[in-house]
This record gives structure tokens, sequence and C-alpha cells, in this order.
């Protein structure tokens, strides 16, 4: 096989849409199906604690991910 015929792999594609190309989807995560790191953990227990709510402690990253995001919003602690 020539170089020229084989496909090169490429990281990084320009988004079209979205305010922060450098925010990726926790779902496309590499490393998303990985338990939750303890920075996680510890700021989502804090999150939790704050809007009342009992969060599952066996998350992955990715879920972890996204129930950060969504407490952020509901306690009122997200930066938008």
């Amino acid at each position: 096989m020539s170089d020229t015929s084989r496909e090169e792999e490429t990281l990084g594609a320009v988004r079209e849409s979205g305010d922060n190309p450098a925010e990726k989807d926790p779902s496309d995560w590499v490393t998303g199906d990985e338990p939750m790191t303890a920075p996680q953990r510890s700021y989502l227990d804090t999150l939790a604690r704050e809007a009342g709510e009992e969060i599952p402690a066996d998350l992955t990253k990715a879920e972890a991910s996204e129930q950060i995001d969504r407490l952020q919003t509901a306690t009122g602690r997200d930066s938008a």
C-alpha cells in the first residue's frame, strides 16, 4: 500500500457551530467510560448536597461531567 492511497488519521476537526470549539461532548470522550476522577467526585458531592440530591457514586467520567453541568445550573453555579 502506498502512502498516497492510505487515509491519514487526524485529530481536532474544526466545528462549524458552538460557542466553545474546545468543549467536547462527554459522550465522545475517549476515557469517558472510566470511573470518575477524585476531583469530579468531590465537586459532585458538594453540588449534590447543595441541590439536596443523591447521586450514584459509581458514575463514569462522562456521566459525572453531565451531572456536574446539570447541578451547576440547578445550584446557580453555572458560568453562563
